[in-house]
């Protein structure tokens, strides 16, 4: 068989049909129990050469730290945080810069324990979270100083256009940082499976290369200022996250099902082995 024709396309849609509203469920439905597992930060991680020593806090803590430093902002700017989870790089961002920060999540309860962390906080003046999807901002053109998009923008289905929605509410002259997913290099036989069962079980619709990403970018008619492919320093967390839902899986069955659960996990350990599961840094500008 031509090996051609075994080649996952990086723009087509995951074989096993993953929408808006599969992607709320999944984290309307399992954001609390991922936080559980994983912690509150539900991102990979940035490990260093010491990956034994560095706990998953840790890990998470420094990657966000990682995109801190490619959003130029100052104190008392305002920030959009695209895709914002339960909060917490949000509120990081919101203690190292002293700026203010809006969140936005497609999910209810996400924005619901988002609300909650800033109030524990402290920071509930400064950081607000509510309802929002990228496709389609509820905000006027120019309301932000910058923006960032901690692996969130690889759920939309159209990447451009959720970086056009960025950039027409970020003001002329503001950044825009973006940590995501993408693949370093073709795949093929039980490899493109594995890159298929990931991107169904994680609601994974846009996923390719450095290069297709920095296209979206232009594309969006934004200006690319770097990419850095830290795909060594995050592919620990795929192992990480193998290990932590195995010995949780008594916790995990109950609501998703011994075939989902062991499916996660087969995926989570094979994709940790392959060289082309990458991550990569990007900063940007409004022009």
């Amino acid at each position: 068989m031509n090996q051609d024709n075994e080649r996952t396309s990086l723009t087509d849609p995951p074989s096993e049909g993953v929408d808006t509203d599969r992607v709320r469920r999944m984290y309307d439905d399992h954001t609390d129990l991922f936080a559980r597992i994983w912690g509150e930060n539900l991102h990979f991680g940035y490990w260093g050469s010491g990956v034994a020593d560095t706990s998953v806090a840790e890990a998470t803590d420094r990657m966000t730290d990682e995109l801190l430093t490619r959003l130029p902002c100052s104190p008392q700017e305002h920030v959009l945080d695209v895709g914002c989870g339960v909060g917490l790089p949000a509120l990081r961002l919101a203690r190292s810069r002293r700026v203010r920060v809006t969140g936005v999540s497609i999910s209810v309860p996400q924005v619901s324990r988002a609300r909650a962390n800033a109030e524990e906080s402290g920071l509930s003046d400064d950081v607000t979270f509510r309802y929002g999807d990228a496709m389609e901002l509820p905000f006027a053109d120019d309301t932000f100083d910058a923006a960032w998009a901690l692996e969130s923008l690889h759920h939309t289905s159209d990447r451009t256009r959720a970086l056009r929605e960025i950039g027409r509410v970020v003001r002329p002259g503001g950044a825009l940082a973006v940590a995501d997913f993408v693949l370093t290099g073709p795949v093929y036989g039980r490899e493109r499976d594995t890159v298929e069962a990931f991107r169904a079980g994680g609601g994974v619709r846009s996923l390719g290369t450095i290069e297709d990403y920095v296209d979206d970018l232009r594309r969006a008619g934004l200006d690319v200022v770097e990419t850095l492919d830290v795909s060594i320093q995050a592919r620990p967390s795929l192992t990480r996250h193998a290990e932590f839902f195995r010995n949780e899986r008594h916790r995990l069955v109950p609501h998703m099902g011994e075939r989902e659960v062991d499916r996660m996990i087969r995926t989570l350990e094979r994709l940790g082995d392959m060289p082309q599961a990458g991550y990569v840094l990007l900063s940007a500008r409004v022009p």
